[in-house]
């Protein structure tokens, strides 16, 4: 009986590891041959990893919480975007242009300019003025627009068709089924922008980054400063807002997930305005498992929190 059971136990454990062994060339085989992928930043990863699904392999550059304008490539960053068989950057000048981080590091790896690809191609650039007075910077937070963010979906899978034209059916099919949410979300936007009294669609925020959306939706903007530089929060730029905004009934203030909170802090002091409970996003989507992990999930969430601040709930 001993033996039997010795046997038995044998066999048992045999066919477990086996098992374990199909499972993980089962779990392998889902990404053998897929397509080498690099992407700068969070929203451009899951952009990809939802049109390309089983088919890419992606490795992003700027992790959340991290400021993609300005970025220094870790060696793993150099060897994935070496290796790389597609790259996608978001252009309006996010990445620094093309003398910032993005293409420097593309010119040390040598890679062919045929393998990278703008997602925010065919979008038409909004403007900053900056401090001269004048509109000289691009506006990179287009992203923050539904209906660019069709666009950037309807350019991933081009560019992914065109390296892999063996799997267009399979991305046009993603492709498809992503933009339909997004056509949802920008309805969404529609309607609820609608619903709120014409004298409370002012959106005030630390920096302009909302500026596609504003002027798409029909939102007026105030804000801290245009552009991210040493000098975010002056005691100037409050001045001038804190003035703005005592001469209009704004209901409520918003704060980004990645700025300092003080200079919002001093405008709701000085102004009496309460800053709304939840920030809300705009460089980035938040960590996984967390609010905002997705971009889909990332455009609903801003539009609840801007819709029930605006409200007054």
């Amino acid at each position: 009986m001993k033996g039997f059971f010795k046997l038995a136990l044998s066999l048992g454990l045999a066919t477990i590891l086996l098992a374990a062994c199909g499972d993980k060339d089962t779990a392998d085989s889902g990404k053998e041959g897929a397509l080498k992928v690099v992407t700068s930043f969070t929203i451009l990863e899951d952009i990809v990893n939802q049109i390309g699904g089983e088919y890419v392999d992606v490795h992003n550059l700027v992790p959340v919480g991290t400021d993609p304008h300005e970025y220094e490539p870790l060696p793993e960053d150099t060897k994935k975007a070496t290796d790389a068989d597609v790259l996608f950057y978001n252009g309006l000048n996010l990445e620094g242009g093309d003398h910032g981080w993005f293409f420097k590091m593309m010119d040390t790896v040598g890679q062919k300019d045929e393998n990278i690809f703008e997602l925010m191609n065919g979008v038409e650039p909004h403007y900053l003025k900056g401090e001269s007075g004048e509109e000289h910077e691009i506006n990179p937070h287009a992203f923050l627009d539904p209906v660019v963010g069709i666009q950037m979906a309807e350019n991933a899978r081009d560019a992914l068709i065109k390296v892999d034209p063996d799997h267009q059916s399979e991305y046009e099919k993603n492709a498809e089924n992503y933009i339909a949410k997004l056509k949802e979300i920008d309805e969404e936007y529609k309607t609820k922008i609608a619903e709120l009294p014409e004298e409370s669609r002012i959106l005030v925020t630390s920096e302009r980054a909302y500026q596609y959306m504003a002027e798409r939706y029909g939102l007026d903007e105030a804000y801290i400063w245009e552009v991210d530089t040493e000098e975010n929060g002056s005691p100037q730029q409050i001045k001038e807002l804190v003035s703005f905004l005592k001469e209009r009934e704004v209901p409520i203030l918003f704060l980004e997930t990645n700025v300092d909170p003080r200079p919002m802090e001093t405008v709701s002091k000085e102004t009496g305005i309460n800053i709304y409970e939840d920030k809300i996003f705009s460089d980035e989507i938040g960590k996984k498992g967390e609010e905002g992990d997705t971009y889909i999930k990332f455009l609903e969430y801003n539009i609840d929190k801007i819709y029930n601040g605006l409200k007054g709930n």
